[in-house]
């Protein structure tokens, strides 16, 4: 590590639980299940209340249940980053493709950022929602000779505007001498993803949605004329069920589904506040940062411009948070070493859905219909793809989302237990030391 020392980089008051929670906790709805439904809803995150704001807005009886509190899972875990159609391209998503579906898949994913912003403005949700651009850093000059290509094809394919960073001028997007260079992609926002959760549990019950905590399902029966919902708090009559689970998937619940989605887990850390100045000099213009290492980090500025926020996976090997809020430190210390000294007032953690190519669906499988994959862009995708999955039950689709039907093949000899996480995760590191070594040898 750094001259810190553990003890020392840690708050007085820090805290084991999203930042977030702060301003926009989650919260318990222990008021009795309905005994029947139109449509039951599994999963309290963005997809889920989507779709239930939607389903209640066309007048469908709509309850949403959770395992845990309500908006307790990876929606209020999240880095709350927003974008369009880059991380197709940006992901290396579904490599050789067709170009036709391809284009469709874009198409889809940019018009998820617009349903997201239209829906924000639209209903005045409270999320602090702002689109100010996102830095990617190159780790050497081969790196960043394909941020410049890829600069290129989001231009071509997404109509994004990117521009080119040169290394001795990324002082004007980063406070920091780290990378080679970089670019910025000004269609990238950012929301903070506590309060957009409650402001959707708030628009789904103004419609007419029942939400429930604390309910976890056991099982969905089809008796052919409609459906049973088996819960730890009873069960529920549903003419269709929603599965919007995501990377919190319940692999006894709903085995098909789970042998199908990876639940990676990622950490973050808060700093302590920061000097107005200091915050405008680790990132200026307020945007988001990632940079070109496979093992990610995604970083950021607080909506209210107060604290960075940081997050990565610090090992191979999932721990605690606050043991894992040691190597976080050490990770974002390394980048601004301006923040030696500044304390860490929360560390979190929470599970991303990945599949095997990197691309999010909609389908149906284990007796409901379902929308997942956020591949760690879910908070335009998986609103987008919830609503679409209510116009989908509604009939009142203009043309099948392109995420919807396509292959999603089990992972072979996979039941929802990834125990080659740590093999990946070690692969992905040994790569990226491979690919500094080589493109920045005199580090």
């Amino acid at each position: 590590m750094s001259a810190s020392t553990p003890s020392d980089i840690f708050a007085t008051d820090f805290a084991e639980r999203p930042y977030w929670w702060d301003a926009a906790p989650p919260e318990e709805d222990l008021n009795a299940l309905p005994a029947a439904v139109d449509v039951a809803i599994v999963g309290s995150g963005y997809a889920g209340l989507s779709a239930a704001a939607e389903l209640a807005r066309a007048g469908r009886s709509v309850v949403v249940l959770d395992a845990d509190a309500l908006g307790a899972g990876a929606s209020t875990r999240s880095g709350g980053m927003v974008s369009s159609g880059q991380k197709l391209v940006v992901g290396g998503a579904m490599k050789g493709v067709d170009q036709a579906l391809f284009a469709r898949l874009i198409e889809d994913s940019i018009g998820s950022f617009e349903h997201l912003k239209a829906l924000v403005d639209g209903e005045g949700l409270d999320a602090d929602l702002k689109i100010t651009g996102r830095f990617f850093g190159a780790h050497g000059t081969r790196a960043k000779k394909r941020l410049d290509d890829m600069g290129h094809a989001l231009r071509t394919m997404t109509g994004a505007t990117v521009h080119s960073v040169a290394r001795q001028d990324q002082h004007s997007a980063i406070g920091s001498d780290y990378y080679h260079g970089g670019i910025v992609i000004d269609d990238y926002g950012g929301l903070h993803p506590g309060k957009y959760n409650r402001a959707l549990r708030d628009l789904a019950r103004r419609r007419g949605a029942i939400l429930r905590s604390h309910a976890r399902v056991l099982g969905i029966d089809d008796s052919g004329t409609g459906k049973t919902v088996r819960t730890a708090r009873g069960d529920i009559k549903a003419g269709e069920v929603v599965i919007t689970t995501n990377g919190y998937t319940d692999r006894k619940a709903t085995p098909e589904l789970a042998r199908r989605l990876v639940p990676v887990k990622s950490y973050q850390i808060a700093t302590e506040p920061l000097p107005p100045e200091l915050l405008a000099e680790l990132i200026p213009g307020a945007r988001m940062v990632s940079d070109t290492r496979r093992d990610i980090i995604y970083t950021r500025p607080s909506p209210d411009g107060t604290r960075l926020l940081f997050g990565s996976r610090p090992g191979i090997l999932d721990r605690p948070d606050r043991e894992a809020a040691l190597g976080l430190y050490k990770r974002m210390v390394e980048i601004w070493p301006q923040l030696e000294g500044r304390r860490i007032t929360h560390a979190w953690s929470g599970f991303v859905a990945m599949t095997r190519d990197k691309v999010a669906r909609m389908g149906t499988l284990d007796n409901g219909v379902f929308a997942a994959g956020c591949n760690g862009n879910g908070v335009a995708l998986m609103t987008y793809l919830g609503h679409q999955t209510a116009l989908k039950l509604l009939r009142r689709q203009n043309r099948p989302a392109a995420f919807d039907g396509l292959p999603l093949d089990a992972i072979p000899a996979y039941d929802g237990r990834p125990y080659f996480l740590p093999v990946v995760a070690g692969w992905y590191r040994a790569l990226d030391a491979v690919d500094r070594r080589f493109d920045n040898p005199s580090r």
